[in-house]
């Protein structure tokens, strides 16, 4: 038996519609990683953009385990002396652009490269509930009813 590997021409892209509301940051983004891929389907090439469009709605709303809105920080340099800056994930999640935050967390888990960079182009990220593509009818998947572990509470 040949192993299969897939061609451009031969790929059927699908649109995801996810809701972040509630949803764990790192169990969001690992999911939809592997969505970007294509990793969860059984024609998976590596070296072929053979992943799905993913919508991500509600992005304000999306939690955070242990202290990590207060504690985690991410800092920058602006090459000046004694210009190291920094702001909190609380920060950022209540800041201008919310859905940046998603996108990061999702951008460090492809991989780096011209195929990676083409399947980031596949993920848009709304903060709000509404979102343009309601015309390319999305498949609607339920991230928190997948595991307990992926909903947090409080």
């Amino acid at each position: 038996m040949k192993t299969y590997s897939a061609k451009p021409s031969e790929v059927q892209k699908k649109w995801v519609v996810i809701d972040a509301d509630g949803v764990v940051l790192g169990r969001l983004a690992s999911i939809v990683s592997m969505r970007l891929r294509g990793k969860h389907l059984t024609t998976y090439t590596p070296h072929i953009d053979c992943g799905d469009n993913v919508i991500i709605i509600n992005a304000e709303k999306v939690k955070l385990t242990g202290r990590k809105l207060a504690d985690k920080v991410f800092h920058w340099y602006t090459g000046y002396p004694g210009g190291i800056k920094g702001r909190t994930m609380g920060q950022l999640l209540g800041g201008r652009y919310p859905e940046r935050v998603i996108v990061k967390a999702v951008e460090r888990m492809i991989t780096r490269g011209p195929l990676g960079r083409a399947q980031m182009k596949n993920l848009r990220v709304y903060a709000g509930a509404e979102h343009p593509h309601a015309a390319q009818q999305p498949e609607v998947v339920d991230l928190a009813a997948m595991n307990p572990k992926n909903k947090r509470s409080v």
